[in-house]
């Protein structure tokens, strides 16, 4: 039986609700867009475009047929036309301006994660780990990349995916891709404390501010605020609320970028669909 009930230091000075994992693989997404797109010319290989945007989630393949027909999609930059074949490995989609994964081996993943689960593929101690819930696609020989981690105790949303160039953009701090957090903490908040946040606090490693705070309930003296930041660093989140005076009692993830946690039960793992890759995908291609 593994024991989920200890502390963990998972080392390092930058692991938190921000690290990343980077991959080697690299994708080209330059994709022209907000560009006029020239149109692409036919072509005898590969696969059918609307059979692959079907296949992609974009709906039936007569309604790709009419985004085809009616100049909302582009390959490699260029306008596409009916009857046109691409290598999904290779070619750049674009529907309306936004990139569509069409490659079949992409996994795009949203869990919820408990308290007392380690943000790692594997321990060695048989703590309870992100390998756990996967393990469906890690035994079929498909590497997952979760995308930044969450504290031991912290809960919330963590995004796993075996696109490890994505995963690296969307984890790096020069993006700017924001995390949103809900706290509960012990009041009563001072009028001043967002601005503290927002100004920036200083932390033992160096300045940190938040995008955004805000109280949303409150109930007796225990109040849950919402904060927004796109940095990560170790503890970051407790740290700075700790530095206002307000220590953390409990910490969700409650977005990251634009994918939204909502109703999604704790533990439980969700493939994304179209519209959320392709929203990702726009979210570092700017």
């Amino acid at each position: 039986m593994k024991d989920n009930t200890r502390d963990v230091d998972l080392g390092g000075d930058y692991y938190d609700e921000d690290d990343y994992e980077i991959a080697d693989a690299q994708f080209d997404l330059s994709s022209g867009v907000g560009q006029q797109p020239e149109t692409a010319r036919p072509t005898g290989e590969g696969e059918r475009l609307q059979k692959v945007l079907a296949r992609a989630g974009l709906g039936s393949r007569r309604v790709c047929e009419d985004l085809i027909a009616k100049g909302r999609v582009s390959v490699d930059g260029k306008r596409a036309i009916l009857g046109m074949r691409i290598d999904p490995q290779v070619a750049t989609v674009l529907v309306d301006g936004s990139r569509i994964q069409v490659r079949e081996d992409m996994v795009y993943l949203a869990f919820n994660k408990p308290a007392g689960v380690l943000s790692a593929m594997s321990d060695d101690r048989e703590r309870f780990h992100l390998g756990d819930y996967v393990e469906n696609f890690t035994d079929k020989g498909i590497r997952l990349f979760h995308i930044g981690r969450l504290d031991f105790e912290t809960e919330g949303l963590i995004l796993l995916t075996n696109d490890g160039a994505l995963a690296h953009k969307l984890a790096h701090p020069s993006f700017g891709v924001e995390k949103t957090y809900l706290a509960e903490i012990i009041g009563p908040v001072a009028k001043d404390v967002g601005k503290q946040l927002r100004d920036g606090v200083e932390l033992d490693d160096g300045l940190a501010r938040v995008d955004s705070f805000k109280i949303v309930d409150q109930f007796g003296k225990r109040v849950m605020v919402e904060l927004v930041l796109h940095e990560g660093r170790k503890h970051i989140v407790r740290r700075m609320l700790d530095k206002v005076g307000h220590p953390v009692q409990s910490l969700v993830r409650t977005k990251f970028g634009p994918i939204h946690l909502g109703a999604q039960r704790s533990a439980v793992l969700r493939p994304l669909n179209s519209k959320e890759i392709g929203e990702l995908f726009a979210a570092v291609d700017k």
